[in-house]
C-alpha cells in the first residue's frame, strides 16, 4: 500500500486541472506556465509511474479513474512532450496501462487508445524505443524493438485511411460517419509524422478529403507542414494530393510559387534544360492547368515582372514557365479542360492565338510574316491613344513576355533582314525591352541595347541553343557558332 499513498488525490486533481487549463490555449503565457511547472510535473509523473508499475491495468484504473484523461491531455501538449524526460515518463505510464490479455471491449478500446498515444509520442521521440521500460513492453507485445514502431504506424494509418475513405462514397460526403472535428484532430496528429513514408497514404487521404460544410476541416498547421516538407523534397505525394493542397490552402500555393522563383533566380546556370527540369519538378506547370491555380501563379509572375522592371532573368523564367505550362496542358487528356486561350486576357484573344502558335509549328519561311502580324496587333493596342491606358500597356507587354521566344525569333530575322521589314523587328524588340516608352524613345533604346547588350546576348544565345536542342540540331554550322559564342562569353565573364 506504500505505493498508493505516494500520489495524493489532491495532487492528482491539481495536475488534471492544470492539464485542462493548458489544453485550452497555446499562447506564450500558457507555454511559460508549462515551463514554470515542468520540474514539479516531472516529479509527479515519476510518482505515478512508480505506483503504476506495481499494478495491473485493471487495478491502475480503479486506483486512478481519471488517469486516462490526465495522460491523454499531457501527451497532446507540445510544451510538455517537448521535454524528453516528461515524454519518456508518459510512455512508461501508458505501457503500465496496457492490457496484455484484454478481457472485454472496454480493455480492447483502451489498448487501441494507448497504442495511438504511444505512436504519437514515439514519432516525436529523440531517444528511440530501446529504453529498458519501453523495450520490455514491446517484447511483451510480441514485437522486436526494430519492427514495433513500423507496424504500429502502419496499422494506425491503415485504420484512419479506411475511416476517411468510408466517409465518402463516389465523391459524395456521407454525413454522420466522421465528424469534421475528428478530421481536424487527425490532421494535427499527423504533423509530427509527416516525413514517415508509412504515413503518406494518410496524408493523401486527408488532403483529398472534404467535409460536409464550407469550412476547412484540416488544420492550417497540417497544411503548412505538408507543403513545407514537400517543397524540401522530404516526401513524395501524388499529383492529386498536391493539387488538392494548393487549391484548399492559398498560402501554400503562394509559397510554392515564390520558392520556385527564388530557386530559379539563385541558380547560376547556363543551361535552359536545367531550368526547365527545375520548373517541371516543382509540379506548378502541371497544377496550373487548373484555372484557379494558373491565376494565382500568373499574378505572382506579373508582380515580379512589374517590380523588377523586366530584367532578362525574370523574363526568361516567365517565358520558360509558360512553355512548360503549355506542354503540360497539351498532355492533359481530361475531358473538361479549358482551351489554352481561356487562360489569357479575353480582350486580346487574336493576339493570344497568334502568340500561342509556337515557332516550331510554322515553317521558318513564314516567321517574318507572323512576326509582322504580331507587331501590327501590338501596335493597334498600345498606340491607339483613345483607348490606351497603363493597364492595357502592361497587360500587352506581360502577354508578349510570356511568349518571349517570338522576340528571339525577331532578333534572328533582324540579323538576316535586308529590307524594310527590319523596322518591324526593331519596333517589336524595342517594345519587348522597353514597353513604357514612346515610339521615338524605343528607337533610342534599341541603339543603347546595341552598346550594352552582354546579358541580353548571353540570354539570347542560351535560348537559341535550347531551341536548337529541341529541334534535334547538332552538327549544323549555326549550332556550332552559337556554342562557340556561349563559350567565349562565359570565359569573358
Amino acid at each position: 500500500m506504500a505505493q498508493d499513498t505516494a500520489v495524493p488525490k489532491l495532487s492528482f486533481q491539481y495536475w488534471l486541472d492544470k492539464a485542462v487549463e493548458w489544453g485550452h490555449t497555446t499562447t506564450s503565457e500558457s507555454q511559460q506556465d508549462v515551463c514554470l511547472h515542468l520540474p514539479k510535473l516531472q516529479e509527479f509523473l515519476q510518482q505515478i509511474y512508480e505506483s503504476l508499475k506495481h499494478m495491473n491495468s485493471t487495478t491502475a484504473i480503479q486506483r486512478f479513474p481519471l488517469i486516462g484523461q490526465l495522460l491523454g491531455r499531457l501527451c497532446w501538449n507540445p510544451f510538455v512532450v517537448g521535454y524528453d524526460e516528461s515524454q519518456k515518463t508518459l510512455m512508461w505510464c501508458l505501457c503500465c496501462l496496457y492490457s496484455n490479455e484484454p478481457q472485454n471491449p472496454v480493455e480492447l478500446k483502451a489498448n487501441s487508445w494507448i497504442l495511438s498515444l504511444l505512436c504519437h509520442l514515439l514519432s516525436s521521440s529523440s531517444w528511440g524505443a530501446n529504453e529498458v521500460g519501453t523495450g520490455t513492453f514491446i517484447s511483451a507485445l510480441g514485437y522486436t524493438s526494430a519492427d514495433y514502431y513500423s507496424k504500429l504506424v502502419k496499422n494506425i494509418v491503415s485504420s484512419l485511411v479506411t475511416e476517411l475513405k468510408g466517409n465518402q462514397f463516389n465523391g459524395l460526403n456521407i454525413q454522420g460517419r466522421v465528424s469534421d472535428d475528428h478530421v481536424t484532430v487527425v490532421s494535427l496528429f499527423c504533423v509530427p509524422l509527416i516525413t514517415l513514408p508509412d504515413v503518406t497514404p494518410l496524408l493523401e487521404a486527408l488532403l483529398t478529403y472534404h467535409g460536409g460544410g464550407s469550412q476547412e476541416v484540416l488544420s492550417s498547421e497540417f497544411l503548412e507542414a505538408v507543403n513545407e516538407t514537400f517543397l524540401k523534397k522530404k516526401i513524395a505525394l501524388s499529383e492529386s494530393a498536391i493539387l488538392s493542397l494548393w487549391l484548399r490552402h492559398l498560402p501554400s500555393l503562394e509559397k510554392a510559387t515564390l520558392h520556385l522563383f527564388e530557386r530559379l533566380i539563385s541558380t547560376q546556370t547556363s543551361s535552359l534544360e536545367h531550368v526547365v527540369c527545375i520548373i517541371k519538378d516543382s509540379f506548378l506547370p502541371q497544377a496550373a492547368c487548373h484555372p484557379a491555380i494558373f491565376k494565382i501563379v500568373d499574378e505572382i509572375f506579373k508582380n515580379a515582372l512589374l517590380e523588377t522592371g523586366g530584367t532578362p532573368e525574370v523574363m526568361t523564367i516567365i517565358q520558360m514557365f509558360t512553355q512548360c505550362f503549355v506542354q503540360a496542358h497539351q498532355k492533359d487528356n481530361k475531358q473538361h479542360k479549358f482551351p489554352l486561350k481561356a487562360y489569357f486576357p479575353p480582350h486580346h484573344q487574336h493576339l493570344v492565338i497568334a502568340l500561342l502558335k509556337h515557332p516550331f509549328d510554322l515553317p521558318a519561311t513564314l516567321w517574318s510574316q507572323h512576326l509582322k502580324y504580331i507587331t501590327d496587333m501590338l501596335k493597334a493596342i498600345i498606340e491607339d491613344k483613345s483607348i490606351r491606358s497603363y493597364a492595357d500597356l502592361f497587360e500587352s507587354w506581360f502577354l508578349f513576355v510570356r511568349f518571349g521566344e517570338w522576340a528571339d525569333i525577331a532578333v534572328e530575322q533582324l540579323l538576316k533582314s535586308e529590307d524594310e521589314s527590319s523596322d518591324t523587328f526593331l519596333w517589336l524588340l524595342a517594345f519587348y525591352y522597353s514597353p513604357h516608352n514612346d515610339k521615338e524613345k524605343r528607337t533610342q533604346i534599341v541603339v543603347i541595347l546595341a552598346s550594352n547588350t552582354t546579358n541580353e546576348v548571353f540570354g539570347l544565345l542560351i535560348r537559341t541553343a535550347y531551341r536548337f536542342n529541341q529541334l534535334g540540331l547538332k552538327n549544323q554550322r549555326a549550332v556550332k557558332l552559337v556554342n562557340e559564342l556561349l563559350q567565349e562569353l562565359r570565359f569573358t565573364d
